[in-house]
């Protein structure tokens, strides 16, 4: 399973019609989701105009879709409000920057417009390598093609220590899928803010499956009877 068959089917079985993607990059992702409403958000889209009516013409679901080319933080301080006024967020991705700071707060500003019922999915949450799991500034020194995952791991921590209103769990696949559902957690962690701050991932290594509550994709299909 990857983010893209998980939203597909998500979309499929629940009938969600509203979506928000943060970090579209070339809209591998975004342009092949079916839903009514697309909200799409990056500083830097990589991909054309003619792209993006080539991608309609192909799928006509796309002819809705709304592209904010801004950072996620001025995305939910200009656009957010109105746009969900009277609507929420049935569904979101989030993959934008690859840092905890970044992603924490595209997941609090997420949550607060999203739907009861609906579904956060993070990308990146299970980094692969010590090499993966650098600051951006650190992986621009790797060998081109190195993947990059950042430390979004820390956002899951943050939210497992800190909030007792959602449920928070790490799919084992496609880099690690984090979900976040509305409801009461299954348990929690008890680090504070400042501790995962200085977590490293030779911490992580050593600890993986009890600090990200790694899930198999069978426990997946089963929490969302997909």
């Amino acid at each position: 399973m990857n983010r893209l068959q998980l939203i597909k089917s998500l979309v499929k079985k629940r009938n969600y019609k509203h979506y928000l993607e943060i970090g579209v990059f070339n809209g591998h992702i975004l342009f092949r989701i079916p839903s009514t409403l697309k909200i799409a958000v990056d500083p830097s889209f990589r991909f054309t105009w003619l792209r993006k009516w080539g991608k309609t013409l192909l799928k006509p679901h796309n002819l809705r879709n709304r592209y904010y080319q801004k950072t996620s933080d001025t995305f939910f301080v200009e656009d957010a409000c109105r746009i969900f006024d009277g609507k929420k967020i049935h569904i979101a991705l989030i993959d934008g920057m690859h840092e905890y700071a970044y992603a924490l707060r595209d997941v609090e500003n997420t949550l607060q417009y999203l739907d009861e019922n609906g579904v956060i999915i993070m990308h990146d949450c299970n980094p692969v390598s010590a090499d993966a799991a650098v600051t951006f500034d650190e992986w621009q020194t790797k060998k081109p093609g190195t993947p990059w995952n950042g430390d979004v791991w820390k956002t899951i921590m943050h939210l497992r220590c800190n909030r007792d209103d959602i449920r928070v769990f790490v799919i084992d696949c496609d880099h690690g899928l984090g979900i976040i559902t509305k409801g009461v957690p299954d348990d929690m962690l008890s680090f504070t803010p400042e501790q995962v701050e200085e977590l490293t991932y030779a911490h992580l290594e050593c600890n993986r499956d009890k600090w990200l509550n790694l899930k198999s994709v069978d426990y997946a299909r089963t929490y969302f009877g997909i």
